[in-house]
């Protein structure tokens, strides 16, 4: 693991790091921010939020744009921004060369089908190397994990959050695509990573927030999600309804709110970033203090 460059940030530092990944079989950077409590001659190890970006999106979007870490170093809380998708000149992209799949765009699933299986396991990534390979390095508590994203990020925060629920002790979203399998977006993405045959489809489920839902895989803490109302991706892609009519049925507890006049964009997640890190802090308990 290299330290590629470290700023001092709100009595903390950010940093970030290149790792050699297993799983994605390429190198892959992260943003990490310690608070001050995880710095100094008797670090501590503190509790640490996963935030997933989303398409187009590197590591250093949520870094340099969400604004978090002012109050993430309040909360005493890390943060761990991993990159999007594998990426380099032997990993595959969109074959039309759009912006919508491949590099920038790994839809935080495991494939299925070449080429892609040999890089694009994102989920594998995240749940299985992450974590562990920065806790060699930094003072991070691996038993106080939670999970947030943006867009595609936010779809992966729910899905990996509702398929390993005893893993991360809290989840939540901004402006996620809830629904995958039933928009363009994931559709593209699942066809190329998953496969497009009726039984591979099927398989499509296990990466799809609303189906998992329906599926029973569920959790004993609410889901925070928030929305803005002028997201010209809203019901094409985004489909938060669905994503709220499938809590209702299934009976997992689901905050959503709507915020009039927010678009899609990183100035939406600065707004309501502080939301999120104090719903998290107060399901890991860390000790700083809290809104």
């Amino acid at each position: 693991m290299e330290l590629i460059n470290c700023h001092r940030c709100f009595e903390g530092e950010q940093r970030r790091y290149k790792l050699q990944s297993q799983q994605l079989n390429s190198s892959t950077t992260v943003g990490v921010f310690l608070p001050k409590q995880a710095l100094g001659p008797k670090p501590e190890r503190v509790p640490v939020l996963i935030w997933l970006s989303g398409l187009t999106c590197s590591d250093e979007n949520a870094v340099q744009k969400a604004g978090a870490q002012r109050r993430a170093s309040t909360l005493g809380l890390a943060l761990v921004m991993p990159d999007t998708s594998p990426r380099g000149d032997n990993v595959p992209s969109d074959p039309q060369g759009q912006w919508d799949f491949g590099h920038g765009a790994g839809f935080y699933v495991d494939a299925e089908k070449q080429p892609w299986s040999l890089h694009y396991n994102m989920h594998s990534f995240v749940v299985e190397e992450l974590i562990s390979q920065l806790c060699t390095e930094v003072p991070l508590d691996d038993q106080r994990l939670a999970i947030s994203g943006h867009s595609m990020g936010g779809h992966g925060a729910l899905v990996l959050g509702l398929r390993h629920p005893h893993l991360y002790r809290s989840v939540s979203a901004v402006a996620p695509i809830a629904h995958p399998s039933q928009c363009s977006w994931g559709q593209k993405a699942f066809g190329h990573l998953l496969g497009t045959t009726a039984d591979e489809q099927l398989t499509w489920r296990q990466w799809d927030a609303v189906a998992l839902l329906e599926d029973g895989h569920l959790r004993d803490d609410c889901l925070l999600v928030d929305i803005g109302s002028a997201d010209p991706f809203l019901e094409e892609q985004l489909r938060p309804e669905e994503l709220r009519n499938a809590c209702l049925k299934s009976g997992q507890s689901l905050e959503m709110l709507i915020h009039e006049g927010y678009d899609h964009s990183y100035f939406f997640v600065a707004s309501v970033i502080d939301r999120h890190l104090d719903h998290h802090a107060k399901a890991l308990k860390t000790e700083g203090e809290q809104a």
